[in-house]
């Protein structure tokens, strides 16, 4: 305690440089953004996330001696207000946490849960006996996943906060109320969901104001979801896990709130209160791979990421990159994801109902087993098989299957604190908008998740890992990654992009450790993901790379991702994942570091600022 008092007391001393907002604002107006910066470097706690409101409600909890918990829970219900089309809480998430007292990671794991009336089938048509199709299983209550947020924050207080919910939902409820300003990113966003939230009522009233796309530099206000905010201050989690936040989220999953004259006709869901009464955030252990002498800690299943990360970064430890020629270096990166998402989707899937063998996949032998498939000369032929981890036999080769991978938008943020503790948190609603159905009178979107599952069998004759079932947690991939150095932490970085996030974390990881790249420019480089798939997709800045050539030269195939999954008539922007990052240096330093420019820039902040290094 002796250490809290002195570390809130310089706090509160007035260190106050930085992103600060700006006083004197008219009242009920929105007050000018603070400035946006991708990279800061400071002491006494940092913030990156995709917004800066959320970062700068993070900031200011550190400032009163919040925790990295506290702070957490602020940036995350921020961003449910400013970056309402990945976050909030309608949706589920992944929190990685360092806890300097205990010197331990420790993970919560937040995903959403399918409803106890769900079967195996529910994503099958019964009218034609075949699956749905993807956007019609989207844009549905089917698809709402009992959501997992709210629990999370709920539990990461209770364990490692020193403030109350209510008092950490206060900067999200100011935002809420007073709005913030429109920008171009927020725009572009309505812009690609706009025929979904013009379809629902409710969705259409809050992000289409008369029935227009938001212009830039409006204000855009939620009262809807400050209301809601205040009232789970007030009643605790159970305003919505059975109360009547609750009540009215069953009801827009059973009774959709058409808008007059929508075309569209949408599935309802199952959903029942018992399923959010009987939902619990779950304490999990973090996955672990020690590479090159680093600890790497990750989520385990119901997340794919920590295995599919670990296992990767096993099989290049057989490998010496930083003396690779590039080419050489970047193909083994391709082939090691390759055959890694084999193997992710041959055996992980919710470890409550499948019986995912963590241990073996993440073993160095069933690494150095399929690190001897690697060719240095051509690359593999996806669908490529997946190992035998439970009898790693080497350079084995098996029955290929391939699972499809639609899962799509999140956000990822990271903060520090005074005290030494590290949070990284991946959290989302799933699709860019997810099922586009705000709850009416409560003003936050709800997820699709459950379009995570297989909607049927992947895996041939094989079982596969990822049906559906009632209670159930769908496959993730989410990948919040906590990296230690000698026992104390080195880096905590993370990103959205659905399947894509695994090869963007394990991508930043090689080009930090591994090629020798600084934080910011190990997160600003062009990227490529190999997810066993005949082609990789890559952003054009990575085709453009010289060692392109020569990576086609061994057969590997690149192509680029421009139109969106639910309408291939929409165009969306080639990149791949939104990062964030910090890391720590041993003067006591943290370097913040987001994206410079993919979706708009991340908004990078410290309590005590030393540098805004754009």
């Amino acid at each position: 305690m002796r250490l809290r008092r002195s570390v809130s007391s310089v706090l509160s001393v007035g260190l106050m440089a930085g992103l600060t907002l700006v006083a004197g604002a008219t009242p009920g107006s929105a007050r000018p953004a603070p400035a946006k910066h991708p990279v800061a470097q400071g002491f006494f706690g940092a913030v990156v996330s995709d917004t800066p409101e959320s970062t700068q409600a993070g900031i200011d909890v550190l400032r009163r001696g919040g925790t990295a918990a506290d702070a957490a829970v602020a940036v995350a219900a921020t961003l449910g207000v400013t970056d309402p089309y990945v976050a909030g809480i309608g949706g589920g998430g992944f929190l990685v946490y360092y806890d300097a007292r205990t010197h331990q990671v420790s993970t919560i794991d937040g995903r959403e849960t399918t409803p106890a009336a769900d079967t195996e089938t529910m994503f099958v048509d019964p009218s034609t006996g075949k699956p749905y199709a993807f956007p019609t299983g989207v844009t549905s209550g089917l698809s709402v996943g009992v959501p997992g947020n709210l629990a999370t924050w709920q539990r990461a207080l209770q364990r490692w906060g020193r403030f109350s919910l209510a008092d950490n939902l206060r900067p999200a409820e100011e935002v809420a109320d007073r709005g913030f300003v429109v920008d171009d990113t927020f725009r572009e966003l309505t812009r690609e969901n706009a025929a979904r939230f013009a379809q629902f009522s409710s969705s259409a009233a809050q992000y289409l104001p008369d029935g227009q796309l938001p212009v830039v530099g409006s204000t855009m206000r939620n009262k809807d979801l400050a209301d809601t905010y205040r009232e789970i201050g007030r009643k605790g989690i159970g305003a919505l896990y059975g109360g009547s936040v609750g009540r009215d989220l069953v009801n827009a999953v059973q009774n959709l709130p058409l808008a007059a004259g929508s075309t569209l006709k949408p599935i309802p869901g199952p959903m029942q209160l018992s399923d959010l009464t009987a939902y619990k955030a779950l304490d999990t252990a973090p996955t672990h791979v020690n590479y090159r002498g680093y600890d790497v800690y990750g989520m385990a299943p119901s997340s794919s990421g920590g295995i599919t990360v670990g296992e990767s970064l096993n099989i290049l430890q057989n490998f010496d990159l930083k003396n690779m020629d590039p080419v050489q270096a970047l193909h083994h990166y391709l082939e090691a994801t390759r055959l890694a998402f084999a193997d992710r989707g041959r055996y992980i899937g919710d470890s409550r109902y499948v019986n995912v063998p963590q241990q073996q996949l993440l073993s160095p032998q069933f690494a150095a087993s399929r690190a001897c498939l690697i060719d240095p000369t051509k690359a593999g032929v996806s669908p490529v098989a997946p190992g035998n981890p439970a009898s790693p036999t080497p350079c084995a080769t098996g029955t290929a299957a391939s699972a499809g991978d639609d899962e799509n938008h999140t956000n990822h943020f990271v903060v520090s604190d005074a005290y030494g503790n590290v949070a990284s948190y991946t959290n989302t609603i799933e699709e860019l908008g997810g099922s586009a159905i705000v709850v009416p009178g409560r003003g936050f979107l709800l997820n699709n998740e459950l379009t995570d599952f297989n909607f049927a069998p992947t895996q041939g004759t094989a079982p596969d890992p990822n049906l559906p079932a009632p209670g159930k947690r769908p496959r993730s991939s989410m990948s919040p990654t906590i990296v230690l150095q000698h026992g104390k932490p080195f880096l905590a970085v993370g990103s959205p992009g659905g399947s894509t996030i695994i090869t963007t974390v394990l991508q930043i990881l090689l080009n930090r450790i591994d090629f020798g790249m600084n934080l910011e420019d190990a997160i600003a480089a062009p990227r490529a993901t190999q997810r066993n798939t005949a082609t990789s997709t890559a952003e054009p800045a990575f085709i453009a790379l010289p060692t392109t050539a020569g990576l086609q030269a061994l057969g590997q195939k690149f192509a680029i991702n421009d139109t969106s999954p639910l309408d291939p008539t929409i165009k969306i922007a080639p990149t791949i994942g939104v990062a964030s990052g910090l890391e720590f240096r041993p003067d006591g330093r943290v370097i913040a570091a987001g994206e410079p420019s993919r979706r708009g820039g991340s908004a990078a902040a410290v309590v005590f600022p030393t540098c805004y290094c754009d």
